[in-house]
């Protein structure tokens, strides 16, 4: 932990506590009127955002037979409401910068110098990390996995009739966003241990140690996350043991060293 001096002030000043509601509820604010105006704009463009989505599905099934392949919805309300958490997924990517400025306004007052040096980076890196994440998702793992899926199609069955893939919008939907969101979240990974490294809970040797169990860690997580195939666990999995080592060398970078005697 850092040592508190003269030279490290925390630039605040005394507010009651009626101030400090007052002063949450305006970056609260803010902080909504931003998601709102992004998810208007996001609902406006939803159609773009889920023909965004959809592209590797559509790209995979271009190499089938079939001419009229199409996402269906067999309810009513089925389309009107996925375009709606399309909106909402948008608008949480786009304004969580906004998001996270206004609640480092916050309580940023509220620390020491070297508590906001400290911090800053794992806050910077937090977002970059899951783009990278979400990246990875999108451009790799899906086009692999959706042509592993596409594969169970068969011209005809022994039954004489033949499989065919009819995927509907709302579930097609909610896999996308469960995988963009999975590898997004596992891509945390070296913020989290580099974060417990700098205040002492872990070290890059302790890291070291459990290495074997920290890769069977990682494929439990992937089968938890990704869907029941090979492709999409391994491309999950795979990227955590290679952020796990990045941790380690994070860690020992950050590590609070052993005072010199």
């Amino acid at each position: 932990m850092a040592t508190v001096t003269d030279d490290d002030p925390i630039h605040d000043k005394p507010m009651p506590l009626l101030d400090h509601l007052i002063e949450l509820r305006r970056r609260l604010l803010v902080s909504m009127a931003a998601f709102l105006i992004a998810f208007f704009v996001c609902y406006h463009f939803s159609s773009e955002i889920y023909g965004f989505l959809a592209r590797p599905l559509a790209n995979a099934l271009a190499s089938k037979p079939g001419s009229n392949r199409a996402l269906i919805y067999t309810q009513l309300y089925e389309a009107f409401f996925t375009y709606l958490r399309v909106a909402f997924f948008g608008a949480a990517f786009i304004s969580f910068p906004v998001v996270a400025t206004q609640l480092w306004l916050f309580v940023a007052p509220g620390l020491y110098r070297s508590e906001k040096r400290a911090i800053v980076p794992f806050l910077a890196a937090t977002p970059v990390l899951f783009v990278a994440g979400a990246a990875l998702a999108y451009y790799f793992v899906f086009p692999f996995a959706w042509r592993f899926f596409i594969s169970f199609e068969t011209p005809e069955s022994s039954a004489g009739i033949p499989i065919q893939l009819m995927p509907k919008v709302g579930e097609y939907l909610d896999l996308v966003m469960k995988l963009i969101f999975a590898f997004g979240v596992a891509f945390q990974l070296p913020v989290g241990l580099a974060l417990l490294a700098k205040v002492g809970i872990v070290t890059s040797q302790g890291l070291k140690r459990y290495r074997r169990y920290a890769y069977v860690g990682m494929f439990i997580i992937a089968a938890v996350l990704a869907p029941p195939d090979v492709i999409t666990q391994c491309g999950l999995a795979l990227p955590l043991i290679a952020l796990y080592e990045i941790s380690v060398v994070a860690a020992r970078i950050v590590e609070p060293k052993p005072a010199a005697s």
